[in-house]
């Protein structure tokens, strides 16, 4: 049972990448790599500022906004110098390597006598449960503090799924989404196509730095190398997503990222439990993405198959 909440609370933190990557991947079809360098950007600057005594929610949040200056950066690079998008995100990333080491002074910063937001939530969760160490769910023993972290993992989850499906229901958000569908009409209309992918950009960006702050403040530690491989992560989880939904609705497509990182994040769960060698998370992680590329088509295909025998 502490597996299965460990890795639902994961998911959850997770699926804040997956909103950010959905974003510029879905949104603006952009292969934005900056995310590998700014969710550690958000966990370096959370973590450092925390080590200070900032307040939890002050650190998190000017980690956001760090996200969302670098994601600024990508953009200006592609749209102001028109520099190829693969290339801007590498530039970013790169960068940032270097700036997130000088963050942090070092390449980890534990956490462990600093108050986080899990702070505050274990403190929630022992006011509510009454001070109980353990609870009892479905005849399971569950730790006071897991559940306590889970509930608001999820909470901060769907509260900033509910923000961007109501930001991209407004005149501007609207307008992202046109820059991503049809930019020359977007031009036409006498908007700026270049300040719309930099500020959607920033906004992704932001929500991948708010899932690294997370994280950091989840597992205790902020370490320059935690970013690797997480662009994969949150481009499986948008993809699983969508083969769950099936449907391009904005807000099905924003419940698919949510419910594709937590599902993801299972999936890894339960390959390490039977057995898997940890060393091979990154081999298991891509095999999950190869699974949710092809199959959904083989579905399909199979589906037009069936259609095209009944017709005969």
């Amino acid at each position: 049972m502490t597996l299965l909440i460990g890795a639902l609370t994961i998911g959850f933190i997770l699926s804040l990448l997956a909103l950010g990557v959905l974003i510029s991947f879905r949104i603006y079809s952009f292969s934005d790599i900056t995310a590998e360098g700014s969710i550690t950007l958000g966990a370096a600057v959370a973590a450092t500022l925390l080590t200070k005594g900032t307040n939890p929610l002050l650190a998190t949040g000017i980690a956001v906004f760090a996200g969302m200056l670098a994601g600024a950066c990508t953009g200006i690079l592609h749209t102001r110098f028109k520099i190829n998008g693969l290339l801007s995100g590498i530039l970013v990333m790169t960068a940032l390597y270097s700036i997130n080491l000088h963050i942090m002074g070092r390449s980890n910063v534990p956490l462990l006598s600093a108050t986080t937001l899990m702070t505050w939530a274990e403190g929630a969760g022992n006011g509510l449960f009454g001070g109980a160490e353990n609870i009892n769910v479905a005849g399971w023993e569950v730790s006071a503090r897991e559940l306590s972290v889970l509930g608001f993992s999820f909470l901060a989850a769907a509260l900033v799924g509910i923000i961007l499906y109501i930001f991209f229901r407004t005149d501007l958000g609207t307008a992202m989404r046109a820059t991503g569908d049809n930019p020359q009409m977007v031009r036409a209309m006498g908007i700026s196509d270049g300040n719309m992918i930099v500020f959607g950009l920033a906004v992704s960006n932001g929500l991948v730095a708010l899932s690294g702050a997370l994280l950091a403040q989840y597992q205790g530690f902020s370490d320059v190398q935690m970013g690797i491989g997480m662009l994969v992560w949150g481009l499986a989880s948008v993809i699983i997503g969508e083969a769950l939904v099936g449907l391009k609705q904005l807000n099905l497509l924003i419940t698919g990222a949510l419910m594709g990182s937590v599902l993801f994040r299972l999936l890894v769960a339960i390959a390490l439990r039977w057995g898997m060698d940890p060393n091979d998370l990154k081999l298991i992680t891509a095999v999950f993405v190869f699974l949710a590329l092809i199959v959904p088509g083989l579905i399909a295909k199979a589906g037009w198959k069936k259609v095209g025998v009944r017709n005969a």
